[in-house]
C-alpha cells in the first residue's frame, strides 16, 4: 500500500498505480467543483497518472486557473471533432479569446453559417454525453509528423519541424489524434458548460468563469476588441506570419531584421494616426486618456504618442496618477488586508478633478508630488499651468474608467486602451493567450530593472490579473481608439531572458508548474538577439536599452 498526503495533513492509504481519478472519488478532497487535474509532489498531473509511491496529492478543481485550462483544451478538442463529423473535409483554427470565449474559423468549401454552428454544436453535446475516453500517447516526432501529414494538420507538421525532444505526446479521442499544448480530462464527459455562437466569419465557443464553474455567463459583445484583433490576423497574413513555426522560418532564414523594422514601422504609423484624429479634434479634446493592463507597453506608448503630437504642433503635458494617491493610511485594502494601490479608491479623485478642470481652463494649480518613502505627498508640488497649444495626457490602469475624470465631459476626453493582443498561436488548435505575453513582458523587466525574481512575478500575477478584472476589461469597450502594443517578434527575444528566469524554479516550489507550463511553450520558439531592435520600441521598456528614460523603474 502507498501514503497520500493531502494538503490538510490528512493520510490515506491505497493500492499502487490508482489513478488520480479513482483517488479523487475515494477521499475528501475538499475541492467546492469539479476536481480537473491534481499536483503530485508540486507538479501538476492529469487525472490519469498513476501514484506508485508515497506523494502529496493536491487536487485541482474548475476554480483554478490549471483547472480550467484543462476544461477549455477538453472543449477545443471536442470542437474539432464535432466540426470535422459535420463538415466533412474542414480545417479548425482557433485564433483568441473574445467575450467569455475563445474566438475561431472554420476553412471549408462554403462560407460558415448559422445552421453549421448549431449543427456541430449538437454534436459537441452528443460527444461528451458519450463520455469518450481521452487517451494520450507517447510517441516519436517522425511517427506523429507522418500521422499528421497523413490527416491534413500540416500546422503540426511545420510546427513539429522545431521540436527539440524525440518524442511527443498524441491525444487520442475516438478517430481523432490531436497535438494539444497540456494536460486533458479523461474523458469528454467532464465537459458540461459550452456554447457555441455563430459570430461572422467565425464562431465563439464560450466557456464558464473560474468563479462559478457550472454557469455559462451572459454573452458580452466586445466589437472593438474583435476588429483589432481582425487587424492583427489580417496583418499576420501580410508579413507572412501567422503561428510560432511561421516565425521560426523567418527567424532561420535571416530575415528577422527585415521583420522587425516592417513591425516596428506598423507600430510608428499606427501611434501617427492617432495622433493626427487629435490633432484634428484640438478644439474638442482636453484630456488624452491611456489605459491598460500590466505590461501591455502604456508607458512607451504614451511617449511615443507624445512625440507625433509635437510633430502635429500640439505640446503635451503629463500627469502622473502617482502623485494623486492618497496618504497611505487611507489607502484602501483587499480582502487579504493588504493595501489596494490598483483600487480607483487609492486616488484622491476630488482632488484630481480639481486640478484639471482649473487647469484646462488656463489656471496654473501645484501638481503634488508624491513621496513613495513617506506613503505621503510632500510639502510642495510642481506649478503647472496649460498653454493654448497644450494638452494633458494621463496614463494609468483607470484612464477609461469615468469615474476618473468626472468632472470632463465625455466629448472632451480622448480615450487609448493599449494592450498586447498576440496574433501568433502555436498552431491550429494551441494559441498563445495574451496574459502569457505580458507575464513574460514583465518577468523580464521585473528581473532586469526591479530586482524581482520570476518567482515573486509568478507568485503575484493572479492579483495582478483580479485587479485587471474589476479596474481595466470592464471599461476596455469604451475606449475611442484601441492600439495593440503585440509585435510579431517579440517572443523570440523574450526567449533568451525568461527561459533563464524560469530554469532557476526549483520542482519543490509552488510557482514551478506555471514556471513548467510557460517554459514549454517556449521551447518551440527559435531565439532573437535584441540588437536590431529600435530603441523607442515597446521590447525597450521590457529589455533596455529605451530611449525614452534612462532607467527603467515606471
Amino acid at each position: 500500500m502507498i501514503t497520500i498526503t493531502l494538503p490538510d495533513g490528512t493520510k490515506h492509504r491505497a493500492e499502487p498505480g490508482i489513478t488520480l481519478e479513482c483517488l479523487a472519488q475515494e477521499v475528501p478532497h475538499g475541492c467546492r467543483w469539479p476536481v480537473m487535474a491534481a499536483k503530485v509532489d508540486h507538479d501538476l498531473r492529469e487525472l490519469t497518472y498513476r501514484l506508485d509511491s508515497d506523494a502529496r496529492v493536491e487536487f485541482v478543481d474548475l476554480g483554478a486557473e490549471d483547472g480550467m485550462r484543462i476544461y477549455r483544451r477538453t472543449g477545443i478538442l471536442t470542437l474539432v471533432m464535432a466540426a470535422r463529423e459535420a463538415l466533412q473535409g474542414c480545417r479548425v483554427v482557433i485564433q483568441h479569446s473574445l467575450s467569455n470565449g475563445l474566438y475561431g474559423e472554420i476553412r471549408w468549401r462554403r462560407p460558415l453559417t448559422e445552421a453549421h454552428v448549431g449543427a456541430i454544436e449538437a454534436r459537441m453535446h452528443e460527444i461528451a454525453r458519450s463520455n469518450l475516453p481521452i487517451e494520450r500517447n507517447r510517441v516519436a516526432v517522425s511517427d506523429a509528423v507522418e500521422l499528421f501529414r497523413s490527416d491534413g494538420q500540416m500546422d503540426k507538421v511545420r510546427l513539429l519541424k522545431y521540436r527539440t525532444s524525440d518524442t511527443v505526446n498524441i491525444y487520442q479521442c475516438g478517430w481523432l489524434s490531436d497535438y494539444l499544448y497540456g494536460y486533458m480530462a479523461p474523458s469528454t464527459g467532464y465537459l458540461r458548460s459550452f456554447r457555441l455562437r455563430h459570430y461572422l466569419p467565425g464562431f465563439i465557443l464560450e466557456f464558464p468563469r473560474r468563479a462559478n464553474p457550472l454557469e455559462l455567463p451572459e454573452y458580452v459583445e466586445q466589437g472593438k476588441l474583435a476588429t483589432v484583433y481582425f487587424e492583427a490576423e489580417k496583418w499576420g497574413k501580410v508579413i507572412g506570419v501567422t503561428d510560432v513555426a511561421s516565425l521560426n522560418d523567418v527567424i532561420q532564414s535571416g530575415d528577422v531584421n527585415a521583420l522587425i523594422q516592417t513591425v516596428e514601422a506598423l507600430h510608428e504609423k499606427k501611434v501617427a494616426q492617432i495622433a493626427d484624429v487629435i490633432a484634428s479634434n484640438r478644439d474638442r479634446i482636453a484630456v488624452v486618456l491611456i489605459a491598460g493592463p500590466s505590461s501591455s507597453g502604456k508607458t512607451t506608448s504614451a511617449q511615443r504618442l507624445s512625440v507625433q503630437l509635437r510633430v502635429n504642433g500640439l505640446s503635451p503635458v503629463p500627469i502622473s496618477l502617482d502623485d494623486y494617491f492618497v496618504d497611505r493610511e487611507s489607502t484602501p485594502r483587499d480582502a487579504d488586508g493588504e493595501y489596494d494601490f490598483e483600487s480607483i479608491d487609492a486616488i484622491d479623485i476630488r482632488l484630481l478633478n480639481e486640478h484639471m478642470t482649473r487647469m484646462i481652463q488656463g489656471e496654473e494649480v501645484e501638481v503634488p508630488v508624491f513621496d513613495f518613502l513617506e506613503g505621503r505627498r510632500a510639502a510642495k508640488g510642481r506649478p503647472v499651468k496649460l498653454e493654448r497649444d497644450q494638452m494633458l495626457i494621463i496614463e494609468g490602469i483607470h484612464g477609461l474608467n469615468d469615474k476618473l475624470t468626472r468632472s470632463i465631459p465625455t466629448g472632451r476626453k480622448f480615450k487609448i486602451y493599449a494592450s498586447a493582443l498576440t496574433h501568433l498561436n502555436i498552431d491550429d488548435h494551441n494559441r498563445i493567450p495574451t496574459t502569457d505575453v505580458r507575464i513574460l513582458r514583465r518577468m523580464v523587466r521585473d528581473s532586469l530593472f526591479r530586482g524581482h525574481s520570476a518567482q515573486e512575478t509568478i507568485r503575484m500575477w493572479p492579483k495582478v490579473r483580479a485587479g485587471e478584472e474589476r479596474n481595466i476589461f470592464p471599461f476596455q469597450e469604451t475606449a475611442d481608439v484601441m492600439f495593440n502594443t503585440a509585435l510579431a517578434y517579440e517572443l523570440a527575444v523574450l526567449k533568451p531572458y525568461a527561459e533563464e528566469l524560469l530554469d532557476a524554479i526549483r520542482p519543490d516550489e509552488p510557482e514551478y508548474v506555471e514556471a513548467k507550463r510557460l517554459r514549454k511553450f517556449l521551447k518551440y520558439i527559435l531565439p532573437v538577439e535584441a540588437a536590431d531592435i529600435p530603441p523607442n520600441s515597446i521590447m525597450r521598456e521590457f529589455i533596455g536599452g529605451s530611449c525614452f528614460w534612462r532607467n527603467q523603474d515606471s
